[in-house]
């Protein structure tokens, strides 16, 4: 793809995250049903990063911890084994009515009965990320950053996230570094925020190179006008995701890939799957395919992670297009809700549709 990123850099891709951990059912049970859960470090933007970090591309997560608690202990542990780099303060935790990680308990739902997600994000100490808490000018100067990926949800969780990743941006830019922008919009992050929100993120998105999300997320997140979402079969998705692009390449001709994934529920464990991309001047459409689903949580940070892969691999836009949707299918076949690809040719089997026991 023809998007130019600075070559001498110590880190592949890097972002600002509030952590937290997921719980999720063993067997596929319901959350109200079980008394046996996996836990797993979590967070939408560490989700992306993964797919580089298990590929070998250094990745670098920016963020928060509580002085003390086990539970940041097994958050860094966890981020070490999957060779995410870490960096940001501990604070004390201020008693038992103080700070903590997010808790993300989810089931992965069955048949028809759909899956289900409760967030307890009270205390989340990721809510008080401070651009000043790090090294800006060391971390995109000197050491260098290819991709600044940022997600609507770290954007939009709090003020102070907020103007992080404002500031995060601005530096990136200074220094090269390409800017991603999922938009990812939660009506509950900009409850009563709508005005100061849309503000910010339009500035976030006159800086990006790379903007991702699905028709009601820029409708919702950037002001478009359009026809509702909803509703719709894939092939006037398809086409109206065309309509609102075009629209927002003359808002923000500087951004130079618009991307989305396109998803069709049949039941928990198959859904149609395809991607659309904006790149190079043309449009590339992965055509909706049926998947079967394990946990369909992460499938779309999978595809953004593999997005962001190929981008950085100097892909071509088609291969881009390609590994994500593959990396988005990776993701749903596992409990965690982050892909972990082997290798590439584990992907390009995927995206080939070869399934054969590879010996």
């Amino acid at each position: 793809m023809n998007v130019l990123a600075r070559k001498n850099y110590m880190y592949a891709i890097a972002c600002p995250t509030s952590m937290g951990v997921r719980l999720i059912p063993e067997d596929r049970m319901a959350v109200q049903n079980s008394d046996r859960f996996y836990m797993r470090s979590t967070s939408a933007e560490t989700n992306v990063l993964n797919v580089s970090s298990s590929l070998g591309k250094p990745c670098l997560a920016l963020t928060k911890f509580v002085e003390g608690s086990p539970v940041s202990a097994f958050i860094q542990s966890q981020l070490r084994a999957r060779n995410i780099a870490f960096e940001g303060p501990s604070v004390p935790q201020g008693g038992p009515w103080g700070y903590r990680h997010q808790i993300n308990i989810a089931d992965s739902g069955f048949g028809l009965r759909a899956p289900r997600v409760w967030n307890d994000r009270a205390g989340e100490v990721g809510r008080t990320l401070d651009a000043s808490d790090y090294d800006l000018e060391r971390i995109f100067g000197e050491e260098g950053v290819g991709i600044l990926h940022l997600s609507g949800l770290i954007a939009a969780m709090s003020p102070e996230t907020t103007r992080c990743c404002l500031e995060m941006a601005k530096a990136a830019k200074v220094h090269g570094t390409l800017v991603s922008f999922d938009l990812n919009y939660r009506a509950t992050f900009w409850k009563g925020r709508e005005e100061e929100l849309a503000a910010a993120f339009h500035e976030l998105a006159s800086v990006s190179d790379v903007l991702i999300g699905n028709e009601e997320d820029f409708q919702l997140c950037l002001g478009f006008t359009g026809p509702e979402a909803g509703g719709k079969d894939l092939a006037s998705k398809v086409e109206s995701f065309h309509t609102m692009i075009l629209k927002a390449q003359e808002k923000y001709p500087n951004t130079k890939a618009f991307a989305t994934t396109l998803r069709q529920v049949v039941s928990a464990n198959e859904h149609l799957w395809g991607a659309v991309l904006l790149a190079d001047g043309g449009w590339y459409v992965e055509e909706p395919r049926p998947i079967p689903i394990m946990d369909r949580i992460g499938g779309g940070d999978g595809f953004t992670g593999g997005l962001l892969y190929g981008i950085i691999s100097g892909f071509s836009a088609e291969d881009c297009l390609h590994f994500g949707w593959a990396t988005g299918v990776l993701a749903t076949t596992s409990l965690n809700d982050y892909a972990e690809p082997a290798d590439e040719k584990q992907v390009w089997d995927i995206y080939a549709g070869n399934a054969r026991v590879q010996r």
